[in-house]
């Protein structure tokens, strides 16, 4: 049962976060970020977010870091807008599974490209 409300609350601050972060932080360090994930802990005390952000890996870390100084703002606006006892403290974290994808996808294209590669060479032996 505490699985079912801790998976409704983490989709919920999922959407309020987009929102925040995108209206609401006025700061330039912070950049184009999609907030990908929310991880709430079964007594709702802990959320983890995670985030991919656009950019190169210092502007990462500078959104990171933006994103963690600006927790009790984010912390604030999250319990105006969700009604809870206790507002869950908040984690950030990067979402490493689209690069991991992205690193399968092109994997999986090398193996196919050299399967065409080793097909056409059997088809045509050199003499």
């Amino acid at each position: 049962m505490g699985t079912i409300r801790s998976n409704r609350i983490g989709e919920q601050m999922k959407k309020e976060l987009s929102d925040i972060i995108g209206r609401k932080i006025k700061d330039p360090r912070v950049g184009f970020v999609t907030v990908t994930a929310v991880d709430v802990t079964g007594d709702l005390q802990q959320a983890t977010v995670y985030v991919s952000v656009f950019g190169d890996a210092d502007q990462k870390e500078q959104t990171l870091r933006s994103l963690a100084k600006a927790t009790g703002f984010i912390r604030t606006e999250i319990g105006k807008r969700i009604r809870m006892r206790k507002t869950p403290d908040i984690f950030f974290k990067f979402d490493e599974s689209l690069n991991y994808g992205s690193k399968i996808e092109s994997l999986l294209s090398d193996i196919k490209r050299d399967d065409e590669e080793d097909e056409e060479n059997e088809e045509h032996p050199k003499p």
